[in-house]
């Protein structure tokens, strides 16, 4: 399974109210900035972050002409090796919990917790469509 960020083409999309304290947020948990362009007002416009398994997010602050859904109500299902430690930075961070760390039946173990805005974010070890846990 190729996991270069480079290769992935599913990229979830997010708005943000706080754009700085996300950011913030996102780094703690492992994600890495790969490019963010702001406006003259220093809006921030469009972002990727990077996640070290592979593909990232794109995110921008809230903005009313958006597409994207409203800050707040996304969902992501993070893959790591180690998903307690990033489980626990996360809430370490702000996140609250929604669903402990547990071992999953269908393989892998998993928890989920809600970011600084409300954003669902699941983490886990398990890989969708890999065969293997």
């Amino acid at each position: 399974m190729n996991t270069n960020a480079a290769n992935t083409r599913l990229w979830p999309a997010l708005q943000f109210r706080d754009v700085d304290a996300m950011t913030a947020w996102l780094g703690a948990i492992g994600f890495v900035e790969h490019a963010t362009y702001r406006d003259d007002a220093g809006v921030v416009v469009h972002a990727e972050w990077l996640w070290s398994n592979g593909g990232g997010i794109m995110f921008g602050e809230a903005r009313d002409d958006s597409v994207v859904q409203a800050p707040g109500t996304g969902a992501i299902y993070l893959v790591t090796d180690d998903p307690d430690a990033v489980f626990d930075a996360a809430v370490a961070a702000g996140a609250s919990v929604q669903r402990p760390m547990v071992d999953q039946d269908y393989g892998g173990r998993g928890g989920s917790v809600a970011d600084p805005e409300g954003n669902h974010w699941s983490v886990g070890s398990y890989q969708p469509g890999s065969g293997t846990d």
